[in-house]
């Protein structure tokens, strides 16, 4: 009678530690979903830095593999051509950049000879160091090159909560984008995470 007690208490036991876990995994699972729903219902927020540089400021999205590739097929796609394995990612980032660039450049004339027959034409060159704009101009058509350098700098900080004057735990983590091309401008960012757990 005492085995058969002992028995059901180990079995009691063992089934609200199971129950336990299941519960704080799902309690945790819940609040991964508020955190995503919360990241995808805000707006980016874009803005200037003190250098005058386009900046972008995003929440970070959790994904777990089977929502990734439920949801975003093109990016595992992605993932996949760069000859990274999916359950090996850990996280991956996406900004998108418009660059324009406006300047006025005189035009100068210069002659081409080519089997003997002389040809004038128009070429102009204008830039700096992030964006160069170079181009002939022959009799009604315009030949030109536009090119532009740019570094995306991003870093993944947390936002601690607040009570008062306190600072406490993590109330999400944040993604801050930079660029260092001032013609650039920042049009769209996300960051999503991908956590090792259930593969």
């Amino acid at each position: 009678m005492k085995r058969i007690i002992l028995l059901l208490v180990a079995i009691s036991i063992a089934i609200s530690l199971g129950s336990s876990l299941y519960i704080r995994r799902l309690i945790k699972d819940k609040q991964r979903l508020i955190d995503n729903q919360e990241v995808l219902l805000s707006d980016i927020t874009l803005y200037r830095t003190e250098a005058d540089r386009s900046a972008a400021s995003v929440g970070v999205l959790t994904l777990q593999l089977d929502e990734l590739r439920r949801q975003r097929a093109s990016d595992v796609e992605q993932i996949k051509q760069l000859g990274i394995r999916l359950r090996r990612a850990e996280s991956y980032a996406r900004s998108v950049t418009t660059s324009s660039y406006v300047a006025t450049t005189a035009l100068r004339d210069s002659i081409i000879v080519r089997d003997t027959i002389r040809d004038t034409v128009r070429v102009f060159l204008s830039g700096d160091t992030w964006s160069r704009v170079e181009g002939v101009i022959r009799g009604d058509s315009l030949r030109y090159n536009v090119s532009s350098v740019d570094t995306l700098f991003q870093v993944l900080h947390r936002v601690p909560r607040r009570f008062l004057f306190f600072r406490y735990g993590t109330k999400a983590i944040r993604q801050e984008i930079t660029s260092s091309n001032p013609h650039t401008t920042l049009v769209y960012a996300e960051y999503v995470e991908l956590p090792h757990r259930r593969r």
